[in-house]
């Protein structure tokens, strides 16, 4: 496993506060797990607001937490002055999202000044802790440097 070096020694606190002002987030219910230099974990408990006609985990969901897993995983190599956006993602369903909690799982693949690219894997985990993959993402993401991590003016 490869280990990176945050460029900001306030790295955690900057994803936690980045993440409390997600209100998508918010609204499904989902929380940090797991954070380290290019790896973040996002879980999201299971409950019927974000499932799908069948009972499982609606696919728009599993996508937004793998997304912000990808997000996140990659702000945690990014300086001080800088925030990004997806640039693109592919996502493979793997099998239904159910249990009692996701935990979409976010590793950086190749680092990057503008683009890095970022792994996700999307995990079902029943009431004994059993884990069962759900989803596969591989994410491109664009670092926007000199600017701040704060919501943008509608201008």
């Amino acid at each position: 496993m490869i280990r990176f070096e945050p460029r900001d020694p306030h790295w955690e606190a900057r994803i936690r506060d980045s993440f409390a002002r997600q209100p998508a987030m918010a609204l499904i219910g989902a929380g940090l797990g797991r954070l380290a230099p290019g790896e973040v974990e996002v879980v999201l408990p299971i409950r019927h607001e974000v499932t799908q006609q069948h009972g499982f985990v609606h696919g728009g969901v599993v996508a937004m937490v793998a997304d912000s897993a990808a997000g996140y995983t990659a702000f945690s190599l990014l300086p001080a002055d800088a925030t990004l956006l997806s640039v693109e993602f592919k996502l493979n369903f793997l099998s239904p999202g159910r249990g009692v909690r996701l935990a979409a799982r976010g590793r950086v693949v190749k680092p990057g000044r503008t683009l890095s690219v970022v792994e996700v894997d999307v995990v079902g985990i029943d009431a004994d802790g059993v884990e069962t993959s759900c989803a596969r993402m591989l994410q491109t993401i664009m670092a926007l440097h000199g600017q701040a991590d704060a919501p943008r003016s509608s201008d």
